[in-house]
């Protein structure tokens, strides 16, 4: 199992969901950054369960600086952060051990690890993983601040709908579902020329690690699918100068052209499934006797994934936009004592 991503700006994800811990390493940050611990704490906040149509797992996030950081800057060493878990029930997975939730990664993990998976909370499938994540793209976000780039995300539908979306998740709750979304990315002031041709492309590393995340199952960049159905004229971006600089009249490239940034907002729509985990009754197998049984699931899920995974979006995006400056040398190697 590959739990490390990035060729310079590196970050190593481990713990599982119902373990002592969840945390991250980042290797790679350039000396002499100051860090900002509310900016991760409000990050993490954002990603945090126990909110309003959330998981009622009550998790507090506070986290642990481990290394990397002497008076509250970087060194240049890895930074190692940690998040003790504190609320942990692991009863229900204990019952529901050899019986699969269809849609989950139950059974793949099951297979793949001969059964010596960690079970407990979906362990390393589970999207409690992704607070390291948050944290490891608040710390890109505060070095993309140094060269003026800055990462948003939206959420653009919820189960199909684009309005009262906060509604479609109470109802899907209601009736013991879930429901999936978009969400959109977009990074804005990205230097033109951060990228390779072919096996490095910027936006195929974003999409990788957009696909990181939990429940994703699409990613499309400026117009997407929808370029299928377009003309050529309709869907090219024409040049034009503006304050002396190159730009494009419109952005159905999405800010990537032949895997190099135009210099364009980079804007990434992701589609997240819903959870799989719903309390509506199911048919499953137990893996013992592969024989079909009746799943009931109990337990603390999310009822959908797009409220929380909004800086989610932000962070994977921020990890790797903040690899390819380090790549392209536009951001500085070090960082001046203020």
């Amino acid at each position: 199992m590959s739990n490390a991503f990035g060729k310079i700006f590196q970050v190593t994800s481990f713990g599982e969901s119902h373990g002592p811990c969840i945390g991250v390493v980042v290797d790679g940050c350039p000396a002499g950054l100051k860090i900002d611990p509310k900016k991760i704490a409000d990050d993490l906040a954002r990603r945090r369960p126990g909110q309003i149509l959330t998981t009622p797992r009550n998790e507090t996030d506070d986290f642990k600086i481990l290394s990397g950081l002497v008076d509250g800057h970087t060194t240049g060493a890895p930074l190692c952060f940690i998040i003790p878990n504190h609320d942990v029930d692991s009863a229900q997975y204990e019952e529901r051990r050899f019986t699969p939730r269809p849609g989950h990664a139950d059974y793949t993990a099951f297979i793949k690890y001969a059964g010596f998976e960690d079970y407990r909370g979906g362990g390393r499938f589970s999207a409690r993983v992704t607070a390291g994540f948050v944290i490891a793209g608040n710390i890109a976000k505060q070095l993309l601040e140094k060269i003026g780039v800055t990462i948003s995300a939206k959420i653009i539908e919820i189960g199909g709908r684009s309005e009262k979306m906060m509604e479609r998740i109470a109802e899907a709750a209601e009736s013991g579902e879930s429901v999936g979304g978009i969400i959109e990315g977009e990074a804005l002031n990205i230097p033109a020329g951060l990228g390779e041709p072919l096996f490095d492309k910027l936006d195929a590393e974003l999409a990788k690690a957009l696909f990181s995340l939990p429940a994703v199952k699409g990613v499309e960049f400026g117009s997407g699918f929808a370029a299928a159905r377009k003309l050529g004229s309709e869907n090219n971006d024409p040049y034009e100068i503006q304050n002396g600089k190159v730009v494009t009249k419109t952005n159905n490239a999405g800010g990537v052209l032949g895997g190099i940034s135009n210099g364009m907002p980079i804007v990434a729509c992701v589609a997240f499934k819903p959870i799989a985990s719903i309390a509506k009754p199911q048919e499953t197998l137990d893996l013992r006797t592969n024989r079909p049984v009746p799943l009931k699931i109990e337990g603390r899920f999310d009822p959908c994934p797009i409220p929380r995974a909004v800086v989610m979006v932000e962070a994977m995006m921020a990890i790797v936009l903040t690899d390819f400056a380090l790549m392209g040398q536009v951001l500085p190697k070090v960082f001046k004592r203020q």
